[in-house]
């Protein structure tokens, strides 16, 4: 069986691992040059994930506790695709997001906006056969973040996409349509292309959505290729 050619992204997909308009860019990528470290057996064989490590209720972040959250309920799905097209079967999708206040349960997130007992933010689903996945949560709320003046980052979900290790990983936002925020947010401004930028962007789904009870959105994830979603991806070291 022939693999697939390998395709390199096109220029202006990811953000930069420097951006002047997102002041930590400069503390969050290595200064040095990176070292290839070849797999070892524990990289292959290990950890190992699939549905036993699933919960029944891991896909759903709404009934995770014996109260209902707040906030207005969404259904998030869509499909996990190759470069081609094809869909990517049986891979971990992990989700993290604040509450519908914009506050995320994490010690270092202070801001006066209150938590939600029945809410932790937290989910995770295996792709199917066609690679599609679904989630339902409550939409997030936007919050201030002191990057610049009068700094609010715009409602976003952020999705982790693994392969078959803990050591194959790609993450990303969605954002939702319409938001008033685009326009001075440096995280979503950063990435140089237009269209790519767009396709952090979730669809309004009406045939998602459940009658009464939640808005439905669709987000398709392509790990390669011309229609490639933005991930947080060191460039390498021939483009700096």
């Amino acid at each position: 069986m022939r693999l697939p050619e390998y395709r390199r992204d096109p220029e202006g997909t990811h953000a930069p691992p420097d951006f002047e308009g997102y002041r930590s860019t400069a503390l969050r990528h290595p200064k040095q040059p990176l070292v290839l470290l070849p797999q070892m057996l524990t990289e292959i064989t290990g950890p190992v994930l699939g549905p036993g490590r699933l919960g029944d209720l891991d896909n759903d972040l709404t009934r995770q506790h014996v109260g209902e959250p707040q906030g207005q309920r969404i259904v998030v799905g869509g499909r996990l695709l190759d470069g081609d097209g094809s869909p990517v079967r049986n891979s971990l999708i992990e989700i993290w997001q604040a509450n519908a206040g914009g506050r995320y349960r994490h010690v270092r997130d202070q801001w006066p906006s209150p938590l939600d007992p029945n809410f932790d933010g937290l989910g995770r689903t295996l792709t199917d056969d066609e690679g599609r996945y679904e989630f339902t949560t409550i939409k997030p709320g936007a919050y201030p973040w002191k990057n610049h003046r009068n700094a609010w980052r715009p409602a976003h979900i952020h999705f982790s996409v693994f392969g078959s290790a803990f050591t194959q990983r790609l993450v990303t936002q969605m954002y939702f349509p319409d938001d008033p925020l685009f326009f001075q947010d440096p995280i979503f401004n950063s990435i140089p292309d237009e269209k790519a930028r767009q396709r952090m962007v979730s669809r309004f789904d009406f045939e998602r959505t459940s009658e009464e009870w939640a808005l439905g959105f669709e987000f398709d994830i392509v790990l390669r290729g011309k229609d490639a979603s933005v991930f947080e991806d060191e460039e390498d070291e021939d483009d700096e």
